[in-house]
């Protein structure tokens, strides 16, 4: 079952009426398949006009949506054999960053992601996808992996940002974070990162220092989550809609400051509508994305990331 958020009840009313149809068919003579129909119709119809004009803020509610796609769920659709590895080998295994050697239309790649999970045990159990120290440590450690078998990785980012708990200051929470922006920007082989729901400051930014970032159509990426800026500027987290505007964190407005390379598009209503479009249309950008850089060796890959990080910093 959908969840609708606020800005869709138009849409939430006539699906109540759609369902309403339906209960009172059973062992009913009347024949109400004609009146279900026009209805959605009008449900394509409103969703359409909905999502023509979304502003950033509502971007935002949609690429956090609980029915969002998450790691697992990539895992699962656009890999096959999956072979999770746990652990950083200092501290702890870390349930909010996953990661394993799988197989991309039969290459042999390594795969990383940010995981949220699904219900309240589930989001328990992976931290939200907040990932800790041990998270990052652990994404490093299977990044050199793959760098010394020539596996290229990829990653799918989606978090509100690492940890920020006292425990994981505690045990070196900005150093986790500085190596794994430095080992993406080391790797000798392709490393694509998709930002697939929210992109959250630092926490995101450690798996997605690679040589193409592609992004979801509504997802958003960011320094700071549009509370947070609201919090510090106006001292009002309610004010976070006009932040989400003056942040530009939507996928159109980054594609324009060259702060990501592709704009991966969503079903109408977003990736949790249709989840086989959304994994179809990914896989067939990330396939392409790989054939780009397929010719280059390992100092050029290196040299593209570096020239692609130096060129947004200094466009800022």
């Amino acid at each position: 079952m959908v969840s609708f958020l606020e800005f869709e009840k138009p849409i939430a009313a006539l699906q109540e009426r759609i369902d309403a149809l339906e209960g009172s068919a059973e062992g009913s003579p009347v024949n109400i398949a004609a009146e279900t129909r026009k209805l959605r119709k009008k449900v394509d119809s409103e969703l359409a006009r909905i999502y023509a004009n979304l502003t950033p803020w509502q971007k935002a509610q949609v690429a956090r949506h609980p029915n969002r796609p998450h790691f697992t769920d990539f895992a699962e659709a656009l890999f096959t054999d999956f072979e999770p590895l746990a652990g950083d080998r200092y501290f702890a295994e870390d349930e909010a960053i996953m990661g394993g050697m799988a197989r991309f239309n039969g290459r042999p790649v390594m795969i990383i992601g940010h995981e949220k999970g699904r219900d309240t045990a589930g989001r328990l159990k992976h931290n939200f996808g907040m990932g800790r120290p041990e998270g990052y440590r652990k994404a490093v450690r299977l990044m050199q992996m793959a760098d010394r078998f020539g596996l290229p990785v990829l990653t799918f980012v989606d978090t509100a940002g690492a940890f920020p708990g006292i425990e994981a200051e505690e045990r070196g929470a900005a150093e986790a974070l500085a190596q794994g922006t430095a080992a993406c920007l080391r790797l000798g082989v392709p490393m694509i990162a998709t930002i697939t729901g929210e992109g959250g400051s630092g926490g995101a930014l450690a798996l997605a220092a690679a040589n193409r970032v592609l992004m979801l159509e509504h997802g958003f990426y960011a320094v700071i989550s549009p509370e947070g800026c609201a919090s510090i500027l106006w001292r009002a987290a309610e004010k976070a809609e006009n932040a989400a505007a003056a942040m530009r964190i939507s996928a159109k407005e980054l594609k324009e400051l060259k702060l990501i390379d592709r704009i991966v598009g969503e079903p109408l209503g977003g990736a949790h509508r249709d989840r086989a479009a959304v994994f179809a249309t990914l896989s067939d950008a990330i396939g392409d994305e790989l054939a780009s850089l397929e010719g280059l060796n390992a100092d050029e890959l290196r040299r593209q990331r570096r020239e692609k990080f130096l060129a947004m910093a200094q466009a800022a």
